[in-house]
């Protein structure tokens, strides 16, 4: 099975980090790129606090704020990965959006040419963190590509 191209869901949790490694390898053993696709959840995107924020300029500050703060961790995870392919010599690219994990994933599948998904496993019951609700049975079914899911860590 030769592969060329792969895709990475990852948002830089320890799950996440175990795809990105799983991933990271299968690029440097068949020379492949990797396309990095990070995605905010969209239930950020209503995410307004009204039971505080009194007035349209403080909601409209406070929507700002929290803009800033996904755009630089966005940022961050999108630098980490880059640095990490460069060490590694995999061509690197990514693209952020903003939505369903799910649904963004199949998206991109659908229209990069891939050759694999890579994703890491649902967090386990009591690992600590938000779980962005990726949707396996919804994914499964409408990918065009095949998707390796990897084990968390603490599994």
């Amino acid at each position: 099975m030769k592969i060329d191209k792969i895709i990475l869901a990852s948002h830089g949790t320890l799950g996440a980090k175990a795809a990105e490694d799983a991933a990271f390898e299968l690029c440097v053993e068949n020379g492949a790129s990797l396309y990095h696709l990070l995605v905010v959840p969209d239930f950020w995107k209503g995410m307004m606090g009204d039971d505080w924020l009194n007035n349209a300029v403080t909601r409209i500050r406070f929507g700002n704020y929290v803009e800033d703060l996904l755009a630089g961790d966005a940022d961050e995870e999108i630098d980490r990965l880059a640095k990490a392919a460069e060490l590694l010599g995999v061509s690197y690219s990514h693209d952020i959006r903003l939505g369903k994990p799910a649904k963004c994933l199949a998206e991109a599948c659908g229209a990069g040419g891939f050759d694999l998904a890579v994703i890491g496993s649902p967090r386990p019951k009591g690992a600590p963190g938000y779980r962005s609700r990726m949707t396996l049975d919804p994914l499964v079914r409408s990918l065009n590509v095949r998707l390796m899911i990897i084990p968390h860590p603490g599994q």
